[in-house]
């Protein structure tokens, strides 16, 4: 729901692992549970089994690591002192922001949370 329309509730994407993260870029990552996660992230190349036991989120990249911390889109970061976004952080948003657990209410997420970049949307069951 957080990224309707262009993403709906048990849609599948193929998503790219490894690759580096830019503004725009749509990105699977681990969910959060309540403030923060409760295992620690996946260690890098982790398999089908490791992957299915977490929860998983789709947002869009609005900034990474260096850029100017985007506090017109994103208010809960003007109270944070930094004018760039830190290393190892990066900014996300859901296109529907009614409903979007996104940085709006986290601020930065971790870039160590991310799976991959969405690299095409897989076709629609039923």
């Amino acid at each position: 729901m957080s990224m309707e329309p262009a993403y709906r509730e048990g849609d599948q994407v193929l998503v790219r692992r490894g690759r580096t993260l830019e503004q725009g870029q749509v990105v699977v990552l681990e969910q959060p549970s309540g403030t923060g996660w409760r295992l620690p992230p996946l260690r890098q190349g982790a398999g089908a089994a490791a992957i299915a036991t977490r929860s998983w989120l789709i947002k869009r990249v609005i900034a990474v690591a260096g850029d100017p911390v985007p506090r017109d889109q994103v208010p809960l970061l003007a109270t944070f002192p930094e004018t760039r976004v830190p290393p190892g952080k990066i900014v996300l948003l859901g296109d529907n922001q009614a409903v979007s657990l996104d940085s709006r209410r986290l601020g930065y997420f971790p870039t160590d949370r991310v799976l991959g970049v969405v690299a095409r949307d897989l076709p629609r069951r039923g």
